[in-house]
């Protein structure tokens, strides 16, 4: 994003880049070893960011949200991807595993109850630890809210999302033989899990385009990335997708009334295509404490402009700040 963009925050623009004051590997003890840093304010009101994916992995841009001076900013990268190891792994790597591994970084931290900050994946995530441990949160900041149902994933790898983009369906959908074309997740998890990893790479080029190139209004984005990145991501995503996210149909609506009590914020394009804002909408009716913003002529990126700088504003709010 352009440095403009860090400018007057005032404005709900990203803060400026910053660097972590502390930076750790958590050996979990199964395997798995956890990159986790802190920015901003140690003695500040804590925040977790939680990314999207699975296997997104946190980014630098991810720190510039807060206010550097009220916050003290957790990033960790969830098992499999980014700094975390083994790379691309989906040993010991369910829904269940990385709620415990939130546990284990507040542990270790120390961290007082936080405010989950979490979209697409991590707005999932963020539900699914709230509702699980409801004590440890104090409130909410949702994007592109993914409720990990059936419905959600047949609109992305269905065809639902392809009735808008044809071409780019197209893409997508044509690496793969005809016969086999009824179920893409599972299509593409047979390829993916090859045990070869070139094969692997090869599809999960085309896995990672797809929802890359749906995530901007625009759709300037060309879906490409550094073939360990796509693989990770890849591998990751359909692993969780092909289990259901590990969670019960309905579990996160389900369970809802359970953070009734905290306080929420969602921010949702308008023209989400990869997460649609019906599962917003839906998260928000008959919760009194939540709030849904719908933003106007925008998708589903945290890179949105309209969509930032509205996460900047709902931070700087709950902060305090005008």
């Amino acid at each position: 994003m352009a440095d403009r963009n860090a400018a007057s925050p005032s404005h709900g623009r990203l803060y400026p880049p910053i660097e972590p004051f502390d930076a750790r590997m958590i050996d979990r003890g199964d395997g798995h070893r956890i990159y986790v840093e802190q920015c901003g304010n140690p003695q500040g009101r804590p925040v977790m960011v939680l990314h999207g994916g699975p296997g997104g992995g946190c980014s630098p841009m991810m720190r510039r949200f807060f206010d550097p001076q009220h916050w003290r900013i957790v990033l960790f990268d969830q098992r499999g991807c980014g700094r975390s190891q083994p790379h691309a792994s989906v040993i010991a790597n369910t829904t269940a595993h990385l709620l415990s591994d939130i546990d284990a970084i507040r542990a270790e931290l120390r961290l007082p109850p936080a405010v989950l900050f979490g979209g697409s994946w991590g707005a999932t995530l963020a539900l699914a630890y709230a509702e699980a441990r409801p004590e440890a949160v104090s409130a909410l900041v949702l994007r592109g809210v993914f409720l990990g149902q059936r419905s959600e994933l047949d609109w992305f790898y269905g065809g639902g999302a392809g009735r808008f983009w044809p071409e780019l369906w197209q893409r997508f959908r044509d690496v793969i033989p005809e016969p086999e074309r009824g179920d893409l997740i599972g299509a593409y998890h047979r390829r993916l899990f090859s045990g070869d990893p070139a094969i692997e790479t090869r599809y999960a080029m085309p896995w990672l385009a797809w929802e890359n190139a749906l995530a901007g209004l625009d759709n300037a984005s060309s879906g490409h990335a550094p073939p360990a990145y796509a693989r990770a991501f890849a591998r990751l995503e359909n692993h969780y997708f092909v289990n259901a996210c590990f969670l019960d149909e309905g579990q996160l609506l389900r369970d809802r009334p359970r953070i009734e009590h905290l306080p929420a914020v969602i921010v949702q394009g308008r023209y989400d295509m990869v997460c649609p804002p019906l599962s917003a909408w839906t998260l928000a009716q008959g919760w009194a404490r939540a709030e849904l913003r719908m933003i106007p002529a925008s998708g589903h990126a945290l890179t949105e402009p309209r969509i930032a700088a509205e996460l900047v504003r709902v931070m700087q709010a709950m902060a305090g700040l005008d």
